[in-house]
């Protein structure tokens, strides 16, 4: 007799476990426990006896049960196997979850890491998997469309970000030829979306290059009331030339002193490259006052709040913004332009 919904109610758990038949070989499994299971037993084509488990009831309703079988028998009318079938479907999520689009781009920068890259640019490529987790983490990388790459960029072009939706684009691409190298991919199809995104005319780093301002500029600098270890960075970025990222992360055993050269490791290069930083006289000031007050540390600008880290990338901007100079007109990246800051070797 077919079941019901108040019969599977009413099962109630025996010390073995026991089955409840329905209809067309499904049955329901009572366990010890309680659990009710459902069941489908049937024969393949060489007629030997089968079963397969097609979830558990309450979770999977008397309904969706009738269903699942009839699909079931379906299948084996077309000469499938269910239970084969299933075990093949199982073996396809799992290869597809492997393969994922967070999957293949978390090995991508992995080897970026193994590779030697300067740790900025894998952080800022781990950054760039965060923000298409959403919309395309959990997609097998093999099935995305290039419909689906735009959906997660556009929104950056629509505020007009343009450079955000394009390195987001140029990232995701990067992930696709790592895939297509592993035969995880057939093609990379952000090449099909080459001209797609806006290209509007980008807006360089505001930088103060007038001489009299300049001069302005390091005044207010001078004057700064601030935390004295942002004052230091800020008088010693127009004498260095070097990015805010660099500037914000020089070690003190980067810095020698006495030979007046600042040697910046190849691994925190955009270039790869170590770079040799010529320190003058008035950069060999600053260094020295700021020996006294973080010398003992790791970093020649640390953090405020954990001398371990170093200084925040906004703490510079913040400074300028606190000295008048708005962000049309001053950054912390403005402060590597050439000034014409008289340097005294």
């Amino acid at each position: 007799m077919a079941l019901t919904d108040s019969a599977l109610k009413a099962l109630k758990p025996r010390a073995k476990a026991y089955k409840v038949t329905d209809e067309k070989g499904l049955y329901v499994q009572v366990t010890p426990a309680g659990g009710k299971l459902w069941k489908l037993k049937f024969r393949n084509k060489v007629g030997a006896e089968k079963k397969l488990s097609l979830g558990a009831y309450p979770e999977i309703s008397l309904k969706e049960a009738r269903e699942l079988r009839d699909a079931a028998r379906s299948n084996l009318a077309k000469g499938v196997d269910p239970a084969e079938q299933k075990q093949r479907d199982k073996r396809a999520a799992l290869i597809s979850a492997a393969n994922s689009f967070e999957a293949v781009a978390k090995a991508y920068i992995a080897k970026n890491r193994r590779d030697g890259l300067a740790e900025a640019t894998v952080r800022k490529r781990e950054w760039f998997l965060d923000i298409v987790r959403k919309p395309l983490g959990a997609r097998p990388i093999a099935e995305i469309e290039p419909y689906e790459i735009l959906d997660a960029v556009r929104p950056f072009e629509a505020s007009k970000n343009d450079e955000k939706a394009h390195r987001t684009l140029q990232f995701i691409g990067q992930v696709f030829r790592y895939a297509v190298a592993n035969q995880i991919a057939k093609s990379d199809p952000t090449r099909d979306l080459r001209g797609a995104l806006s290209s509007r005319k980008p807006k360089h780093h505001a930088a103060i290059l007038e001489p009299l301002k300049v001069g302005e500029l390091l005044r207010a600098i001078e004057g700064y009331e601030g935390q004295p270890i942002t004052q230091f960075a800020l008088r010693l970025s127009p004498y260095v030339f070097v990015r805010p990222g660099e500037l914000r992360r020089a070690e003190w055993s980067e810095i020698d002193l006495e030979g007046a050269v600042w040697r910046i490791p190849a691994a925190k290069m955009k270039g790869r490259q170590e770079h040799a930083v010529p320190l003058a006289r008035q950069s060999l000031a600053i260094l020295l006052e700021a020996r006294d007050l973080t010398g003992d540390g790791q970093f020649v600008f640390p953090s405020i709040r954990s001398p371990r880290n170093p200084m925040s990338e906004n703490t510079i901007n913040a400074a300028l913004r606190r000295l008048g100079f708005g962000k049309d007109e001053m950054t912390a990246h403005g402060l590597t332009h050439d000034t014409r800051v008289p340097l005294d070797f």
